[in-house]
């Protein structure tokens, strides 16, 4: 018999796709970032540097101040983990912690623990849930008996076919929409996207 058992190695593929499944559907790398940054702006005012026989003591008056905003970037950071909903919440409050931080504990943690906190507070902020892929089976298979019929397909315009390479034009191109666009953003009247207040 061998060491190795196949039902591990399966097992460790099947949990590593389900972390990767978990860390896909929240803002992971943002809480990671954010939970890093707490830790030099809360360790720094505490620690004591050796240097020879020269000890450095890194105390500050505010030591308990940073002690505070470190813990609550960890906090910060696990709570985009399992509360992926508070996002944009929790990164305006790791940005603010982080800002403050600078003046409070030795330069935001000797500017480490302050541009974690910031970069990881950013990334929460932009964090945006992606949509489920679309199923192919659901598209081939068509109209699900009893569901809402689907509207038919409208009349193709019987227009004359414009060539979008000629030298024609755009305007040319949307001539057919002509007065009857009412969006107001096409190239025939000559609006480019842009309102005119009128």
């Amino acid at each position: 018999m061998s060491a190795e058992t196949p039902a591990e190695a399966g097992q460790f593929t099947r949990r590593r796709l389900q972390f990767r499944a978990w860390r896909g559907t929240r803002p992971f790398w943002a809480g990671l970032f954010v939970l890093l940054g707490g830790f030099p702006i809360m360790y720094f005012p505490y620690a004591h540097l050796k240097l020879g026989h020269l000890t450095l003591a890194m105390a500050t008056t505010a030591g308990a101040g940073s002690l505070i905003i470190g813990v609550l970037l960890i906090v910060l950071g696990i709570s985009l983990w399992f509360q992926k909903h508070i996002r944009v919440f929790a990164g305006v409050a790791a940005i603010l912690l982080a800002l403050v931080s600078i003046p409070v504990s030795n330069f935001g943690g000797f500017v480490m623990g302050f541009l974690l906190a910031l970069i990881g507070g950013a990334m929460a902020v932009a964090w945006v849930e992606g949509a489920p892929p679309a199923r192919e089976d659901a598209e081939r298979a068509g109209p699900v008996r009893g569901g809402a019929p689907e509207a038919a397909p409208g009349p193709v315009p019987s227009g004359p076919a414009v060539d979008p390479m000629s030298d024609e034009g755009p305007s040319q191109a949307f001539k057919a929409l002509g007065e009857n666009d009412l969006s107001g953003t096409s190239p025939a009247n000559g609006a480019n996207g842009r309102q005119s207040a009128g």
